[in-house]
């Protein structure tokens, strides 16, 4: 069988090929991919992680995600956007985050823009929502073959965030975020998922104690 169709796992379920058979990987695409994001500051550190994932496997991000979390104040952009020299040393020294300081640095200019346009207006959700009028863009892939790796519209808010001081936000990059919180439901039509994903809404996940 194709490696970009669709498979059938033990459970029953037909899923997207990209998980394999890592459970881990499984529920990630199960309950988080391609499910609508609307809060602000999930969509803030979906972003910061997509670009921290430049040049890996989302895999490698994911495993690493609750040490990125306690390293960088739970995603709190309020907290990022003040990180120093001294802090991001330490952030540096972090084996459990991946070191690499323009990413780092990425991420506090990234944290400055975000409150910029939190100050502005209506919001970051809906400042990145209203790009695809503020509901998914339902595709019919029927093999990832066909999935693009950008689109006219990852382009269109790549320039928008980079322009407003985003780093890491190539039209690539975009579009794997614009996938992972649902702006684009991208499952595979034979997928599971591909029905049921437009009509979730992400639970909010529990705040770090």
């Amino acid at each position: 069988m194709s490696r970009s169709a669709a498979r059938l796992h033990a459970d029953g379920k037909t899923r997207c090929p990209w998980p394999g058979e890592d459970p881990f990987y499984m529920a990630y695409h199960d309950t988080e991919w391609g499910v609508p994001e609307y809060d602000d500051r999930a969509l803030y550190e979906k972003l910061i992680l997509d670009g921290f994932q430049a040049g890996l496997s989302w895999i490698t991000i994911l495993r690493k995600r609750e040490n990125f979390r306690k390293a960088f104040d739970d995603f709190q952009p309020e907290k990022i956007a003040r990180y120093n020299a001294r802090k991001i040393e330490a952030l540096m020294n972090d084996v459990g985050i991946v070191r690499n300081r323009a990413k780092i640095e990425g991420a506090v200019n990234s944290a400055k823009a975000y409150l910029k346009i939190m100050e502005e207006g209506p919001g970051f959700s809906k400042f990145l929502w209203d790009f695809v009028d503020g509901k998914p863009i339902v595709n019919q892939f029927k093999t990832t073959a066909s999935v693009p790796a950008s689109t006219p519209i990852s382009v269109k808010i790549s320039k928008e965030l980079g322009a407003r001081g985003f780093k890491f936000v190539g039209p690539t990059i975009v579009y794997a975020f614009m996938q992972a919180t649902g702006m684009v439901n991208d499952h595979l039509v034979t997928c599971f998922c591909h029905e049921t994903c437009s009509g979730k809404l992400r639970k909010p996940r529990l705040k770090a104690k």
